[in-house]
């Protein structure tokens, strides 16, 4: 076969001194070149180093007697594999097609793209190797020297792939469900909590459950679905709640009938939950009704969160979204009326403190107003991640603080920072931190928690939630 002169001059370098090192770019491309045609073959330890073949010895460029003395090299024969980084499965090898493509590329203009190596294992480019190995030459690879392993195998695959949402939810739950595998050592962070991996991989924490819900309880078949984009997680989540030989079945039928088999199984999942919640708000409100009385004391300080009654439609799912999936909740105009029902509890120099999401802002104006307190400030609860909203992801929750006639204001110097951060906890939960607060600038008036879900010391409670052992009922 014919040689370049680039090609003559690097072959006789190597086969007179035994091996050559490709310093200059130019001279590394013809290498790979002279690699796929098996004339060369490259040190596995450093990718800029080369050996002569015995294939290149035949060519017989230079006298036997100029031949240098054969360094320690690779062994003749197959190239040798190289095993996998756990890290490098979080992306699905090529079909069996496109690997044959991808080797056919590589023959013609040789490899491109290194394989990224850790600690001696592919951390990145599986299908490189193995293309590589399908056309009988070593593949071209490079140690990673970073500190986050996982971030550069997920920025490198979400450049290069275009993968569904479905598809990176798959990936993602892998990142949560890491412990069961991976090298803690030499992986970096990479055991994530749901709502992080959601996050990297720029997705739902929803899709990220229901992507882990389908590994967890969801035949092989149903996976390699979801990551070949014949099937969205949604549908896969839902299919994964039956059992094996039922999802097998399902897995046998047309798209269409898929789909239409799972949106029967999330209707049908639907309606059990929604019976389920009826029975535990009827079990609340009838075990609170000693709590929810009249109250007969007037207090100077309240604290009230107030259940909001607010639901939206998904525009991405359809479901309806309610607080009404965790707790009995009330219109905003029972809420404005309540005050004088229980027997309006507030002296007549008292300080409300009232919850208010930023979508009943406006209602809870409405309910300090009726109450008969004007607003003079507010703190507000940086809850460190966002949740969901249409016109913003809401990170934030306000702590209207309002006022009736003249009451005691905080003595100068003691009033708290106006931002509290703290991760949120169970839905509606607030830190105890705002309460102790009130504690501290009001420590020896009564105090009246409305709408109590979990008693204080110190503290006397009204709600259906409100009745343990250790509480102050009123």
């Amino acid at each position: 076969m014919a040689l370049s002169p680039d090609q003559t001059r690097i072959l006789t370098a190597a086969l007179v001194g035994g091996s050559f090192h490709s310093q200059e770019q130019r001279d590394l491309i013809k290498c790979r070149a002279l690699n796929s045609k098996g004339y060369l073959r490259r040190d596995p330890q450093d990718g800029c180093l080369w050996y002569p073949t015995d294939l290149a010895g035949a060519l017989s460029l230079v006298p036997a007697d100029l031949h240098g003395a054969e360094p320690e090299k690779p062994a003749g024969g197959p190239p040798a594999r190289l095993p996998h980084h756990p890290l490098a499965a979080l992306f699905p090898m090529f079909a069996e097609d496109e690997l044959q493509r991808l080797a056919d590329d590589i023959a013609a203009r040789g490899q491109e793209e290194p394989v990224w190596l850790l600690d001696g294992h592919i951390l990145d480019g599986r299908n490189r190797e193995a293309a590589c190995a399908l056309i009988g030459i070593d593949a071209w690879t490079k140690d990673y020297e970073g500190k986050d392993p996982l971030g550069f195998v997920l920025s490198l695959n979400l450049h290069r792939r275009h993968l569904s949402e479905s598809q990176r939810a798959m990936v993602a739950a892998r990142i949560v469900d890491w412990e069961r595998g991976i090298n803690q050592t030499t992986a970096g962070d990479a055991n994530l909590h749901a709502r992080e991996a959601g996050r990297r991989l720029s997705i739902s924490e929803r899709a990220v459950k229901a992507a882990k819900r389908v590994r967890d309880h969801g035949i092989e078949q149903l996976s390699d679905a979801i990551r070949d984009g014949r099937l969205s997680v949604n549908a896969g989540e839902a299919i994964s709640f039956l059992e094996r030989e039922a999802q097998e079945e399902v897995l046998r039928l047309e798209e269409k009938q898929i789909v239409q088999r799972a949106k029967e199984i999330r209707e049908k999942r639907a309606k059990l939950r929604h019976a389920v919640r009826l029975t535990h708000m009827a079990h609340v409100v009838d075990r609170g009704q000693p709590t929810v009385g009249r109250v007969e004391t007037k207090y100077p300080v309240i604290y009230a969160d107030p259940p909001w009654q607010f639901g939206v439609r998904s525009e991405v799912t359809g479901r309806e979204k309610s607080a009404e999936n965790h707790y009995p909740t009330m219109p905003t105009d029972d809420i404005c009326a309540l005050f004088d029902e229980i027997g309006d509890p507030a002296k007549r120099d008292a300080v409300l403190f009232l919850w208010a999401s930023n979508p009943m802002l406006p209602d809870a104006f409405r309910v300090m107003a009726a109450w008969g307190f004007s607003y003079v400030h507010h703190w507000i609860w940086d809850k460190e991640i966002a949740g969901t909203g249409y016109w913003g992801r809401d990170r934030h929750e306000l702590l209207l603080i309002g006022k009736r006639g003249q009451p005691v204001a905080p003595l100068p110097g003691t009033q708290p920072e106006t931002i509290h951060r703290e991760r949120k906890g169970r839905h509606s939960a607030k830190p105890d931190w705002f309460a102790e607060q009130i504690e501290r600038l009001y420590p020896d008036m009564p105090r009246l928690e409305l709408f109590c879900r979990a008693p204080r010391p110190g503290w006397h409670a009204w709600g259906y939630e409100a009745a343990t052992p250790e509480s102050e009922t009123v």
